[in-house]
């Protein structure tokens, strides 16, 4: 996330009133930035679509749409008017659920006010820092919602309770995974609550989804992320493809999201640790050591206008 140093804002999240507070102030200084991107939607079939809302400075949530039991879920409702409005545009459908990624202000922060305007909401996540958490989760943990199956990835690094979430159903065309701040497009999470071989396991689990499954990532940080990617491998070019169709995205005020796992094996250096480019650039020759300097070099990279 930006706009906001969890370092030195460590002490005022150890407790619930300063942590809302938090919350409150933020999305008071950033209402005028909470469209940064079109709403889109995404169909995977007849019968399940995804509704893309943006939210804050750079933040995704994702609305799923079950048509057959005209059930939806929300992931990460961080601006919970705005899901509130968009269901209200659906015809006959109900809020039931909603999937946590993690309990950063930034996408747990509406789940309070979201269950004081919906009633009888299940809130899942794996973590017990987020708030309303009525189902917590384990890695490997199914559920359905409508026609929805839903599997639990515990990917743990970024926070040690972080939760992806993989969606499939027999009326999908493509699977989807919703990734919040472990995989985004062309990137990763910074390692606030884990490790190196922590964000190395959630990837690779990742990277072993069917590679048509598409990505929705918690922020829209595609750009920045594919030029530090240029970067790493200056020569790579599918990455230099999907870096002007991105900055093209941006231009017109689209989303960059979805990608897909596929191509992030392609062109994200976050999932190539073990691929000879990478590890020459980094000076490292096995994946762990590769990724810690990967991380190490994005915390601070400054790309070039």
């Amino acid at each position: 996330m930006t706009g906001f140093h969890w370092r030195s804002a460590a002490g005022l999240l150890r407790t619930g009133r300063a942590w809302a507070g938090v919350y409150r102030r933020q999305l008071n200084t950033t209402a005028v930035h909470c469209c940064h991107s079109s709403s889109a939607w995404s169909r995977h079939s007849n019968k399940m679509r995804i509704q893309i809302l943006s939210a804050l400075e750079d933040n995704y949530m994702y609305l799923l749409v079950d048509e057959s039991s005209k059930q939806a879920a929300i992931v990460d409702p961080v601006n919970p008017e705005k899901v509130v409005d968009a269901v209200k545009q659906l015809n006959d459908i109900r809020l039931t659920t909603v999937l946590t990624t993690h309990h950063h202000w930034d996408h747990a922060g509406g789940n309070e006010k979201l269950g004081s305007l919906v009633d009888g909401l299940t809130v899942y996540g794996g973590d017990e820092r987020i708030p309303r958490v009525t189902h917590r989760l384990k890695n490997g943990d199914t559920f359905k919602i409508g026609e929805m199956s839903v599997r639990a990835m515990h990917t743990p690094c970024h926070t040690t309770g972080h939760i992806c979430y993989y969606i499939t159903s027999p009326t999908l065309d493509t699977p989807a995974v919703f990734t919040g701040d472990t995989l985004f497009i062309g990137g990763c999470g910074r390692f606030f609550e884990g490790t190196a071989e922590q964000m190395q396991a959630a990837l690779s689990s990742l990277g072993a989804l069917d590679p048509s499954t598409k990505v929705y990532c918690g922020h829209e940080y595609t750009v920045s992320n594919l030029k530090y990617a240029v970067n790493v491998e200056p020569d790579n070019q599918t990455l230099r493809q999907k870096l002007a169709e991105a900055e093209a995205d941006r231009a017109a005020g689209r989303p960059t999201v979805p990608s897909d796992i596929r191509g992030e094996l392609a062109f994200n250096p976050f999932m190539r640790t073990n691929v000879a480019s990478v590890q020459k650039h980094t000076g490292r020759s096995n994946p762990v050591d590769t990724m810690a300097a990967l991380r190490e070099e994005k915390n601070s990279f400054k790309p070039k206008l």
